[in-house]
């Protein structure tokens, strides 16, 4: 992959200007300085709302960028490769072990262990920023995977409409309870050629039964495991039964949302954010964690993970600010004021949450989920041509055991590369 390449053939130089740029102390840390702030377009908002807060009450001034998604790690690469990234920038969480294994951002141990809430940040996400036993990033932005379930055709199919599935095959059967009330009404929706739709809604399932996808280095794929047949079975089943809306073999992700706006769907696993969008179409919504065949609880806990760009020498002032957004203002009254997920464990029940139990339990499952670590992640599952789709191209509407036995072979390939 053309970011790898470049950040890799730099991280040598990034590295010696890191050690280089040092530690300055704490003394004047919040000074009068400028830092600059990158991130992808779809946390922009969020990065922007953060630094509103922090500059109106610190000398400090953050200034945010925000680049297409596409773009943005073709714009990273570039800008390491001349020793130029910005004081700080945020990723998807899914990139950030291979970020700290090119050595694009400072490294954070001996601040992340001083920070009096560092076991109460998601630790999924620091996980994530961590490579070699060293942390190199903190949760920026969080987004969950959870089953949202439309209230009023629950009624109408006979279904207790405050009473969601527990387990995966409850779901499926509630699914096919909705869809008997036939016309437009389908008792589920999932999108079939959207391989990261299937990692964020499908991978918590297993995760919940227990089994995994990658083992803890993420050089190793798990995607042949009973727990993912189970997983792939269900819905495959769903779909040939016709429970599933016929469009779901298709869905690539750019209308996936717009067809839960239809009010025409039962139940149906989606991020969690598009609660309150779904909501202000007029539905009325229930809330459940994704679960197993027979239990447990599991969220795909994605978002955005920053750090301090390496060749900053700003890194006292960029701590001040990587170090705010971890507080209870930041966290409560930008994140949760505002809607989204705090990133801090001990904060699900919060003033602005706590009025809304469905956003109590949203939260909650932080601490429950997973985020996946692998530093060829974005190659492995999320590129185009990545060995994941066609995997889940033929899991779900071809030859389920060939493709999920061939896949594990080729994604294991591709987890392993230099």
């Amino acid at each position: 992959m053309t970011t790898r390449a470049v950040a890799s053939a730099v991280m040598a130089a990034v590295l010696v200007l890191a050690t280089a740029c040092g530690d300055q102390g704490t003394d004047n840390a919040d000074d009068g300085a400028v830092l600059t702030l990158w991130t992808r377009a779809a946390t922009e908002s969020v990065s922007k709302a953060y630094a509103d807060a922090y500059n109106a009450t610190h000398r400090n001034k953050v200034e945010v960028t925000a680049y297409p998604n596409e773009e943005y790690p073709a714009k990273l690469a570039s800008a390491a490769g001349a020793k130029a990234l910005p004081d700080l920038f945020a990723s998807d969480v899914v990139f950030a072990p291979q970020y700290a294994s090119q050595g694009l951002w400072v490294d954070l141990t001996d601040r992340l262990a001083g920070l009096a809430v560092k076991d109460r940040i998601a630790p999924s996400h620091v996980r994530a920023g961590t490579w070699e036993g060293q942390n190199y990033a903190l949760p920026h932005t969080i987004d969950l995977s959870v089953l949202l379930y439309n209230k009023d055709l629950y009624a109408r199919a006979g279904l207790d409409p405050e009473k969601p599935p527990t387990t995966l095959r409850e779901f499926a059967d509630h699914a096919r309870k909705v869809d008997q009330l036939g016309g437009d009404v389908n008792g589920t929706y999932f999108g079939g050629n959207c391989g990261g739709c299937v990692e964020f809604t499908l991978w918590p399932s297993v995760w919940a039964a227990n089994g995994d996808v990658l083992d803890a280095e993420g050089e190793q794929a798990t995607v042949d495991s009973p727990e993912m047949a189970d997983v792939f079975a269900l819905y495959r089943a769903l779909y040939e039964e016709g429970v599933a809306a016929p469009a779901s073999k298709d869905e690539a992700g750019p209308t996936w949302l717009g067809a839960l706006r239809s009010g025409n769907v039962g139940i149906a696993p989606a991020p969690s954010v598009w609660l309150d969008a779904l909501e202000q179409q007029g539905l009325r919504l229930g809330v459940a964690p994704i679960s197993g065949l027979t239990g447990g609880e599991s969220t795909f806990v994605g978002g955005d993970a920053l750090g301090i760009g390496a060749t900053t020498e700003k890194v006292e002032q960029a701590w001040d600010f990587l170090a705010w957004t971890t507080s209870d203002e930041a966290q409560v009254e930008v994140v949760a004021k505002n809607k989204g997920v705090p990133t801090r464990t001990d904060l699900a029940a919060n003033k602005y949450s706590s009025a809304d139990p469905r956003t109590v339990l949203i939260n909650g499952l932080v601490a429950k989920g997973r985020t996946p670590y692998a530093r060829n992640f974005n190659v492995s599952f999320n590129d185009p041509q990545s060995p994941w789709l066609q995997t889940v191209r033929g899991a779900l509407f071809g030859d389920a055991g060939k493709a999920l036995a061939d896949g594990n072979s080729a994604i294991t390939k591709s987890l392993q590369q230099g």
